[in-house]
């Protein structure tokens, strides 16, 4: 059974860090790619990270993924956040083309 477990959420100045973790379970990990997205307020939901290599350009620079092949945990690296960086993130994978999400974590990015 493939499940996904986000943390590390939570309350953090403007210019703060966080570093959220998605823990993982029932697949390949290093087989099957982990993806960041997250869902403002309003609006729809957004891919962030994927691959390791494609970054949303509001987030360059500022944001970077990790993994723990010991641990099946993918993390997300949040520095210099902006108050527009407040959202609910999700992690997600795709495997034998069925999609598993996350139930996401709040990041509230305010002074």
């Amino acid at each position: 059974q493939v499940q996904l477990v986000e943390s590390g959420g939570g309350l953090v100045q403007p210019g703060g860090s966080l570093r959220l973790s998605c823990a993982t379970s029932g697949f390949a990990f290093s087989v099957y790619p982990v993806t960041w997205y997250r869902q403002a307020p309003g609006k729809a939901r957004e891919l962030v990270v994927s691959g390791g290599t494609f970054y949303v350009d509001s987030v360059k620079g500022r944001f970077n993924i990790s993994e723990d092949y010991g641990k099946n945990t993918v993390f997300l690296q949040m520095n210099s956040l902006k108050p527009e960086d407040t959202a609910v993130y999700y992690c997600k994978v795709r495997v034998r083309g069925l999609e598993y999400w996350g139930q996401g974590t709040q990041v509230t990015v305010s002074s």
